[in-house]
């Protein structure tokens, strides 16, 4: 990053600096690593068990296509941080100016805290069957069952120290091990199924109708899904010199992760539900699922190290957030500090309401926020500025990006009428049973955004 005075700076020294090629390590394979372990885990197994109560046919269309479509974005972002070497965050200094670029960020702390909370949460009940089986400790859900699972939160938060302790090099050295825990489980998860149900029981079952889930409700929970990624794609990317790790390698990665534990979780979670003649959308965790199926305490850990690797992820994502807001901090620091706040997160459903209900709460929020925030991101950066932004002035206070204040208004008004848009169209009936509401909204959202900055000069106070 190109040095300036201290008067024109924004703690620039301490800012995110550029990563040139010439010093880039993550390979294509590195990448496309990353991103099938940042699917394959516990949180995808969840969300399909949750849309199984579409029936198969409906879940598995809309489980494609909305995957297609979200990672197209994911690969649009990923190429950002490619040509620019900077993470995410760091680039929408660009679009939301160098201190509206607070809020991106913010949202991005909260929502990959809270995945982290929710792939913790899983891997904790796990750890609480196993205890149960090892030490007769009460497995979660049973009187007495919280102290395993707090147990287990405490264990999970060791595991992500020791994930993270040497920033992307962990993620990188995770994601090669845990690659290969999830093909092992992905053939064993698969032929325990299959020997006790065939394939014509689970396309014929069906969900109880007070249960079903409609199209469009399963694809904003997919999209809300998808999208958390999209908004950290850069982070990783950035570490990478070569073009199609970024865009075709993150692509791919993404979906067969997606579709890998996705299937697993809808497969599993409907299996479970013909042989006990009962289904119970709160019972779709991997540990409730697992232990029904009758896999074992070796399934169990195996979802313990997935949730692991996700989770490097997760943190990572949230570490670089963290210290786009505050540009004092460390990464290492930052990363310690999301990882202590994600265990404390954990135990809100412990208190507040089922996990289930906290979960779908959660995937709301992340919803509405993330479709317009994406939208303007990649509009910005693809259509305003024709993939170019300048980089050295992303800390200047009398450059572009500062507009008025440090806030772009334009970015934060078009967010906020994106997401007035997704309440609004949330209330339309055909549209929650069909295809959702949350690509339309980023659609509408590009397009305010667009003739916001075509139609209105910005504001500037140099």
């Amino acid at each position: 990053m190109t040095q300036h005075s201290s008067a024109s700076t924004e703690s620039s020294h301490q800012a995110f600096t550029p990563i040139p090629l010439s010093q880039r390590q993550m390979s294509s394979w590195d990448l496309f690593a990353t991103w099938i372990g940042a699917n394959a885990n516990n949180g995808t197994w969840y969300i399909g068990g949750v849309i199984a109560a579409c029936g198969l046919v409906t879940a598995s269309i809309t489980l494609i296509i909305v995957g297609l479509l979200s990672y197209v974005l994911l690969a649009l972002a990923s190429y950002m941080g490619y040509r620019s070497g900077l993470p995410a965050m760091a680039l929408t200094r660009a679009s939301f100016g160098l201190r509206g670029s607070y809020l991106p960020s913010l949202v991005n702390l909260l929502q990959f805290i809270g995945w982290a909370a929710v792939n913790t949460f899983i891997a904790a009940t796990s750890i609480s069957y196993i205890l149960d089986q090892l030490f007769g400790l009460p497995q979660y859900g049973k009187p007495g069952g919280q102290l395993g699972l707090v147990l287990g939160i405490l264990i999970m938060s060791v595991l992500h120290l020791v994930s993270i302790s040497l920033g992307e090099k962990s993620v990188r050295l995770i994601e090669r091990i845990g690659i290969i825990l999830v093909i092992i489980f992905f053939l064993w998860e698969s032929i325990v199924i299959f020997q006790r149900v065939t394939l014509t029981d689970i396309i014929n079952w069906q969900p109880p109708h007070h249960l079903r889930l409609s199209a469009g409700v399963a694809a904003d929970t997919l999209a809300a899904f998808n999208l958390a990624w999209v908004t950290s794609a850069a982070d990783f990317s950035r570490f990478t010199k070569h073009r199609q790790a970024a865009t075709s390698a993150s692509f791919f990665g993404a979906n067969l992760g997606l579709f890998w534990f996705a299937f697993i979780g809808i497969f599993s979670t409907i299996a479970a539900s013909v042989t006990l003649n009962h289904f119970d959308p709160n019972d779709s965790d991997p540990s409730t699922v697992a232990t029904k199926l009758g896999l074992g305490g070796l399934a169990l850990i195996v979802i313990i190290l997935t949730s692991t690797t996700a989770n490097a992820v997760n943190l990572f994502a949230a570490g670089s957030a963290l210290k786009n807001i505050w540009h004092q901090l460390s990464l290492r620091i930052s990363l310690w500090i999301v990882t202590v706040l994600a265990t404390l997160v954990t135990f809100i459903p412990l208190y507040v309401a089922s996990f289930l209900t906290t979960f779908e709460t959660f995937l709301d929020a992340i919803g509405m926020l993330l479709g317009p925030e994406i939208a303007i991101f990649l509009i910005d950066y693809f259509v305003i500025h024709h993939r170019y932004y300048q980089t050295e002035c992303f800390s200047d206070h009398q450059g572009p990006y500062w507009y008025f204040h440090g806030i772009n208004g334009r970015a934060v008004i078009s967010w906020l009428l994106g997401v007035a848009c997704y309440l609004a169209l949330k209330q339309i009936p055909q549209l929650v049973a069909t295809t959702g509401t949350t690509f339309i909204t980023i659609a509408i959202t590009a397009g305010i955004y667009y003739c916001s900055m075509i139609l209105f000069k910005p504001l500037n106070n140099k």
